[in-house]
């Protein structure tokens, strides 16, 4: 009976540590920040201010010239995989009709998080419209490992 528990519980452990190295990702926040004429987010580094300048710009729109996607992601136990990084937006073009914009960056893994980011600017900035949705996700060759999405997608 013993010989048969020690058995089980050198099974389970063994089972248990083949687990923790299975690919473990996440995507925590992503940051949609517009940009002004001279691709500043912000007038200094304090982020009250950046606060205060993105109010602005929402409010004064024609000085807008594009938007940036700050998304923070990690991934442990990737080892050597090929990780990609993607940012889906929807929106509504000028004519009120959706539009859907994929953007796409091959990231390495680390033991920490990683700031990605991803710029929609000139002419597909003014083209694509208002963003009225956009998820962000991490993908380990066909796997979905992380995902994080903003409410009305």
């Amino acid at each position: 009976m013993r010989t048969l528990l020690i058995l089980l519980l050198t099974g389970g452990l063994l089972v248990t540590a083949g687990a923790a190295d299975a690919l473990a990702g996440r995507v925590y926040k992503v940051l949609p920040l517009l940009m002004d004429q001279q691709g500043r987010v912000a007038l200094s580094p304090s982020l009250f201010d950046r606060d205060a300048y993105q109010a602005e710009l929402r409010q004064h729109t024609n000085r807008v010239s594009a938007v940036r996607y700050d998304v923070l992601w990690s991934a442990k136990y990737a080892g050597a995989a090929k990780l990609k990084l993607r940012l889906e937006l929807r929106g509504l073009s000028t004519n009120n009709l959706p539009k859907l914009k994929t953007l796409e960056s091959e990231v390495s893994p680390g033991s920490f998080r990683h700031w990605t980011a991803f710029k929609l600017d000139g002419d597909e900035y003014h083209s694509f419209g208002a963003v009225t949705a956009w998820r962000a996700t991490l993908w380990k060759d066909d796997e979905l490992v992380g995902e994080e999405k903003s409410f009305l997608w």
